[in-house]
Parts: C-alpha cells; structure tokens; sequence
C-alpha cells in the first residue's frame, strides 16, 4: 500500500474542485493523512488601451482567502489553507515539493482540443510534471443503486 502523509488539493472553487475535495477529505481521513487546501491566486488584470492594468489585488486577495477558509475538511482532519500567487502550474508543484506531499487531488475540466489551447490547463501539466501520484477529478463519483433496484426494472420488462 502506498503511504500516504500529506495530500496536496489545489482548489480553483469550481464544481470539479469541489468534487476533488470530497475525494481529498476522504483520502486523508482513511489514510490518517494531513491535508494541505492550496489556492494559488492569479493576479487579475483588465485590458485598456495598449496594456493590461492590475486590478484591485487585495481584493481578489481576500476574497480567495475568505473562499479558502470556507472548506472545511471536518474535525477528524489535520487540515491547512494555503494562498499563494502566481503561475497554479508553478506554484501546484513548488509547493507540492516543499511540503514533501504524497499525493495530490486536484479537479480537472477535463477541456479538450480548442477550448483547452483557449482557457488551458492546470491539471495536465501537473501531472506530467509533478512527483508524486496526482488523482485528477472531472466529475462527481456516480451513486450505487441497490442491486435489487438495478435488477427489478429488467424483470418487469421482459
């Protein structure tokens, strides 16, 4: 069995991260594991006239952190929040290997072809890149009907 101490998830507060965190919260409560919640903010810019000028970066700031201090891993949880600035892809992985992580939980939007060249991709690039093990998150886990429910309908039809 791999041994698992520290669990990195880089969080972007989308529904896929959100996701991500169930998943991460549960790994480290089975696993006895600390978990480190990671948002790396991009500084925000608006374009006008020939260049790109920063807008209100404590804001963004403080918004991000207040957004980060809501997930809540549970009380059985040895739970961190850590805002960082700069490039997610860089700063994913820097900090990754700075908290020596075993493994990393992380949504994806799971974009292909033109949609991801326009908007990119942070989980890619991580997981080519990173470490340790990354579990990638596109999409809720599917609920287990009973097998008796699942069996019942097929009956009745035939």
């Amino acid at each position: 069995m791999l041994p698992v101490h520290t669990i990195l998830h880089p969080t972007d507060f989308s529904e896929q991260s959100s996701h991500a965190f169930r998943l991460a919260c549960a790994l480290a409560r089975d696993y006895g594991a600390r978990l480190i919640i990671l948002h790396v903010a991009v500084r925000p810019t608006m374009a006008y006239g020939e260049g790109f000028v920063p807008v209100g970066v404590d804001d963004y700031r403080l918004e991000a952190q207040e957004k980060l201090d809501l997930l809540d891993a549970g009380p059985s949880i040895s739970a961190q929040h850590r805002l960082e600035d700069g490039d997610p892809v860089t700063e994913i992985l820097r900090v990754a290997e700075e908290i020596h992580c075993d493994l990393i939980v992380m949504g994806t939007h799971g974009r292909t072809g033109l949609a991801r060249l326009l908007m990119g991709s942070v989980a890619e690039p991580v997981v080519r890149k990173a470490f340790c093990p990354v579990v990638t998150v596109k999409s809720p886990f599917p609920i287990q009907a009973p097998a008796a429910e699942a069996v019942q309908p097929e009956m009745q039809s035939a």
